[in-house]
């Protein structure tokens, strides 16, 4: 007979030592605090747009925000922010581009032989330079996607192929002038209901209307991160936000209907803003452009088709691309040679100054515009004072320095 003895349990019963208390932010300068951390790659560059031109408005005497003046930024970086739009969505890819300035001439060099030497109607051949740009795109996005040659070559390559192919086209001359009708794409206004309007009615009516639709998505969206248990900043910070929103839209607004209304670049760059911002955001192909550009190879194991995105990422490139060189010859009022120079560099500033990541997989269309209209303000500012444009290209590639090396910073805090 032998003895047994209590053999203690294998399993004991796990007891977890209490934890502490987390600390929550209660006040208002720790929620403040929270709140511009979560959103600091959206947020920062806002606020430095706002610092800019609250400087500049000093500096300048009050030209700055006179209503002429802020039509003309408009107007003369619209093309830009177009390029902006498609390139924030290259960048996220996780490629580059630089042909789209030398596209932007050919499809504008394009556009005055069709529309002037053969007297083809306009819209017909706006639809022909868009698809061009287009083909030019998806000819490009081949070599990318399919061969795997870098983006930086290949783009590098179009640069020079459709610089010299402007060229040769316009033989080193100028044609103009371009039909009345396009021209409406940079130097148009919205029309206005009678003649005795203090101010331009349809344009705050639309303006308006675009305050309205940004607040509700403010609110559409925080009602969504609430019902999937995301992080939300408080509700006096929110409403501060949506205020802040509503007051910058509705200054823009009647500073455009003070003068003669909103122009139709305003109206062309609003649409494709919104369209592009929902595409990125609410679509399976924004999605898996994020996916593409943040880890290629984990995207591809979860049955995204990498080469055919990147594939389309580089058509919508072209389309938009010939979509600024309408603008910019439609601006100038005819096509030449020398269009197009530095626009692939302005570009690529605004959608890193915006917030673009140069690793991929980080950006937004609206922080794309926000860079360009940073750097639209600093053109504009400094050329009212009379910098020279020496100074200017200095000035602009420390700010780029200066977004590129935050993005960094980030990065190396974050621990990525």
């Amino acid at each position: 007979m032998t003895a047994t003895v209590d053999q203690p349990s294998q399993n004991p019963p796990a007891t977890r030592p209490p934890s502490a208390p987390q600390p929550q932010p209660t006040g208002l300068r720790d929620r403040l605090s929270r709140f511009l951390t979560s959103h600091i790659r959206q947020s920062g560059m806002v606020v430095a747009l706002l610092a800019i031109v609250l400087l500049f408005q000093v500096w300048t005497d009050g030209i700055l925000l006179m209503p002429l003046n802020v039509t003309n930024i408009i107007q003369q970086n619209g093309y830009i922010l177009v390029l902006a739009i498609g390139m924030v969505i290259v960048i996220i890819n996780g490629h580059i581009d630089l042909s789209v300035g030398s596209i932007a001439a050919f499809t504008g060099a394009m556009s005055a032989v069709l529309m002037v030497r053969n007297d083809m109607p306009w819209l017909l051949a706006v639809v022909l330079c868009v698809a061009m740009g287009a083909a030019i795109g998806a000819w490009q996005g081949f070599w990318i996607a399919f061969v795997g040659i870098p983006s930086f070559i290949v783009t590098l390559g179009g640069m020079l192929i459709f610089r010299g192919a402007t060229q040769y086209i316009l033989q080193g001359q100028s044609i103009a002038p371009m039909p009345p009708a396009l021209q409406t794409f940079s130097s148009g206004f919205l029309p206005e209901w009678g003649t005795d309007a203090v101010y331009h009615w349809p344009t705050v009516l639309l303006g308006g209307a675009i305050t309205v639709a940004a607040v509700g998505m403010q609110i559409r969206r925080r009602r969504s991160q609430i019902r999937y248990g995301e992080p939300v900043s408080g509700v006096p910070l929110f409403v501060a936000k949506c205020a802040a929103i509503a007051g910058a839209l509705g200054t823009v607004t009647l500073l455009l209907a003070s003068y003669r209304g909103v122009p139709i670049v305003g109206i062309i760059l609003v649409v494709l803003t919104l369209i592009y911002a929902f595409l990125m955001r609410n679509t399976v192909f924004g999605r898996q452009v994020y996916a593409v550009g943040g880890n290629a190879a984990a995207a591809k194991l979860s049955g995204i088709r990498n080469r055919w995105v990147t594939m389309l990422v580089f058509v919508n490139m072209g389309a938009l691309a010939a979509v600024a060189g309408l603008m910019f010859a439609a601006r100038l009022n005819s096509a030449t040679p020398q269009a197009g120079i530095n626009f692939e560099l302005e570009a690529i500033a605004a959608a890193f100054i915006g917030g673009a990541s140069s690793s991929g997989g980080v950006g937004t269309v609206f922080g794309a515009i926000v860079g360009g209209l940073v750097l639209g303000v600093l053109n504009n500012g400094m050329s009212i004072l009379g910098i020279g444009t020496d100074v200017q290209q200095v000035i602009k590639g420390l700010v780029l320095l200066a977004a590129v090396g935050f993005d960094v910073y980030n990065k190396r805090r974050g621990g990525h």
